[in-house]
């Protein structure tokens, strides 16, 4: 019986890619004008091997003045994870939302140090409700599937 029963363990997390770009730096610097500020998360899940999965989540965050770059940031953390004897039904969300909640915090601090070693204020990434983003994510490939669009 204790073959069958279900293993959720976290092998690692680690910081799988991260960029900084100041493409227009020194003269951006010396702009008086508050910057826009454009944030993009993505979640992603890939079996490694027979239940390990590697779930990454990626931040882009670009700052712009006008329609001038002061800086961009992209990072991917990531997580191993060994997932075994769960039911089929949910694995998505175990990927969706448990996975991404337990790697985002990591991300979040990456960031705001990348930023910070920039010579910028720190970009704090807001919380992350996983649970709406994969509900939402749900709806869309839903809608998709029935070849209508959502309303």
């Amino acid at each position: 019986m204790s073959d069958q029963t279900p293993v959720f363990q976290i092998q690692r997390v680690y910081l799988k890619e991260a960029s900084l770009e100041q493409p227009n730096s020194p003269a951006i610097l010396l702009e008086q004008e508050q910057p826009a500020v454009d944030i993009q998360l993505g979640v992603e899940a890939t079996p490694v091997a027979e239940g390990v999965f590697e779930v990454c989540v990626t931040a882009t965050v670009q700052t712009k003045i006008k329609d001038k770059t002061v800086f961009l940031v992209e990072a991917k953390q990531a997580g191993i994870f060994e997932i075994r004897n769960v039911p089929e039904e949910q694995m998505g969300q175990i990927m969706g939302i448990a996975c991404p909640q337990i790697v985002y915090p990591y991300l979040r601090g990456n960031v705001a140090d990348i930023v910070q070693r920039g010579g910028f204020p720190p970009v704090h990434l807001s919380e992350i409700n996983f649970q709406a983003m994969y509900e939402q994510q749900q709806m869309e490939a839903a809608s998709a599937a029935n070849g209508s669009l959502p309303q």
